[in-house]
């Protein structure tokens, strides 16, 4: 893929210059590793603390006294629940309850939400909710509903901001220090403002590794300044690579991978994130069907008992004398922490026993795994 063509993010000559590999993702381009590897970069947040480029990540504000209520007719999430300060893990599905994109909704502050949506899904998220934002001024321009329901606006901020993710067990010391211990007052999946080293920051104590940490976002102008300063404290620089095996092993989904409009919240697990009960949501329906039935499959997490790595593709068999397919591996790797290989996938219902023996089909070669409970990796 010609690079020219790819999007890059404030952070793009810092990571060349510090000789990090780049590769395309989600239309961008971006570091997968830095000199030391993967491996390194994994231990480094498990033990320590790396940062992440993940300016990428699309970003989009809602403004206005019916903000909420836009929101609640296009997330899985129960809107008037999230108070100011919080945010909710949640889904964009479309009439099917197929998963559009997964993402985070924060509410910022009075009528103020923020958005953060996989990078990959930015532009196909944005097509999905531009036309029910014009379509409710347009009913509320034509007299047809209460005028207040258009009261917001929309205001796409990827390309105005920086974000940068902290995270393993000494990313709060670190950030404390930087913030005049302001970022220990923020708690877990909550958000807040601080000024980082001189930085005006909003940060979210959210992340996509299984260890506690931030994400911080500032203007684009001071992104530079704020990765070399959190380098300068201690983080590692890590790369996309990292953060697809730290999120693996934390038993968190990919979308593309583990999640696609071919699957919903219910059969990979995440039902609980699935609220239906929005005035005007368009998934309600389906998502209530989806709800009272037993799903035909699921999504399992699964540790190779035999040698051999598994990838996203590979057939999932059953186990005993006589194996047949029964499932797909959806995401693979070798996990330095569990010191093994581990993965997920989707199989049918009656197979998804936690502690069921199942046969990975590596290239030919059927490997010997288990069924177990997620996450791979709980922080202490």
């Amino acid at each position: 893929m010609n690079h020219n063509a790819l999007k890059k993010t404030v952070l793009h000559e810092t990571h060349v210059g510090a000789g990090a590999k780049m590769v395309p993702f989600g239309g961008w381009d971006m570091p997968v590793q830095y000199a030391d590897g993967i491996i390194a970069e994994v231990r480094a947040v498990r033990s320590s603390a790396g940062i992440f480029d993940v300016s990428h990540m699309g970003r989009l504000e809602f403004d206005g006294p019916a903000a909420g209520l836009f929101l609640g007719t296009v997330l899985s999430a129960n809107m008037p629940a999230i108070r100011v300060g919080r945010s909710k893990y949640n889904f964009i599905c479309n009439e099917d309850g197929g998963i559009i994109d997964d993402v985070m909704v924060y509410h910022t502050g009075d009528d103020r939400f923020l958005l953060v949506v996989n990078a990959g899904n930015t532009d196909v998220d944005l097509e999905w909710i531009n036309p029910r934002v014009s379509a409710a001024k347009k009913i509320s321009d034509a007299g047809l509903s209460d005028a207040n329901q258009a009261d917001f606006t929309m205001t796409v901020i990827t390309d105005e901001t920086a974000m940068v993710a902290i995270q393993g067990p000494d990313a709060v010391e670190i950030v404390d220090g930087l913030t005049d211990g302001e970022a220990s007052n923020i708690r877990r999946f909550r958000i807040g403002k601080a000024i980082v080293a001189g930085i005006a920051a909003t940060i979210a104590r959210t992340g996509y590794t299984g260890e506690d940490g931030f994400e911080i976002i500032v203007a684009t102008a001071d992104g530079v300044r704020l990765w070399l300063t959190l380098a300068d404290a201690g983080a590692v620089e890590c790369g996309l690579g990292a953060r697809d095996v730290l999120r693996l092993e934390a038993g968190l989904p990919l979308h593309g991978n583990d999640l696609s409009t071919d699957t919903n919240p219910f059969e990979a697990g995440f039902g609980r994130f699935a609220y239906f009960g929005s005035p005007g949501y368009v998934a309600a329906d389906a998502l209530r069907r989806i709800s009272q039935a037993e799903p035909r499959r699921k999504l399992i997490g699964f540790k190779m008992t035999g040698r051999g790595i598994p990838r996203s593709g590979l057939k999932v068999l059953s186990g005993g004398d006589r194996p047949n397919v029964i499932g797909v591996v959806t995401s693979g790797t070798h996990s330095p922490t569990v010191d093994g290989g581990i993965g997920m996938g989707y199989v049918e219902q009656k197979y998804a026993e936690t502690g069921s023996q199942i046969v990975i089909d590596v290239r030919g070669r059927l490997v010997e795994a288990e069924i177990v409970d997620m996450p791979f990796y709980k922080r202490g």
